[in-house]
């Protein structure tokens, strides 16, 4: 009976995906300077020369947990990080609501998961997320060598109904599939797919 009442209720708990504007395709990505988990400023510019993959995370939404605890986000972040590519996970989370870390719980986190972004940002109050766009969590973006935004929405297939009841390592996977079409020379087949998570909680 639980279980019955929670498939019900997920989708007007956690589920988001509405109609949405996008950073368009094939533009330049805008730039931005964060702070990361370690206290260093980072920013998008300094990693000019490599394609990068901009993770919006939020720990706890149960569509990021099941990707971590599943091993599926792990498993995109060592294939983005055997091309060479640089993992920016970014957590739009304001203070007091869902998935605000403190510098420190970030590490955790990323120690606990055996995640491997390149670096965790902290952007507490949504600039760089409300920049982007960014809707979901996960939301997921793919940045060329020349700083041009080639992909956004997804990391797979799985979203809609039954999610939670799937495999997600069988999923199609946008992040690695677009990462080996940019490496083939190609376009990205899908370049805008709908996101799907918990909303971003940005603040009020």
């Amino acid at each position: 009976m639980k279980k019955n009442l929670f498939i019900h209720l997920l989708p007007i708990l956690f589920f988001a995906e509405v109609c949405y504007s996008y950073v368009e395709i094939d533009t330049k990505a805008p730039d931005f300077t964060l702070s990361n988990s370690s206290g260093e400023e980072i920013s998008l510019s300094e990693f000019s020369g490599k394609k990068i993959i901009i993770e919006w995370t939020n720990h706890g939404c149960p569509f990021v947990a099941k990707h971590y605890k599943t091993g599926n986000m792990q498993s995109t972040q060592q294939f983005s990080e055997e091309i060479n590519a640089v993992w920016l996970s970014i957590i739009s989370s304001a203070p007091g609501t869902q998935g605000y870390v403190t510098p420190l719980e970030a590490n955790e986190l990323t120690l606990t998961r055996s995640a491997s972004p390149s670096h965790v940002l902290l952007d507490s109050d949504g600039t760089v997320g409300k920049m982007y766009e960014a809707k979901t969590t996960p939301h997921m973006y793919i940045i060329d060598e020349e700083g041009i935004l080639k992909y956004q929405g997804a990391i797979d297939d799985a979203g809609g109904r039954g999610f939670m009841f799937k495999d997600l390592l069988k999923a199609k996977n946008y992040i690695k599939n677009g990462l080996l079409e940019l490496n083939k020379g190609d376009e990205i087949t899908s370049p805008i797919t709908k996101p799907y998570g918990c909303s971003v909680k940005y603040a009020s």
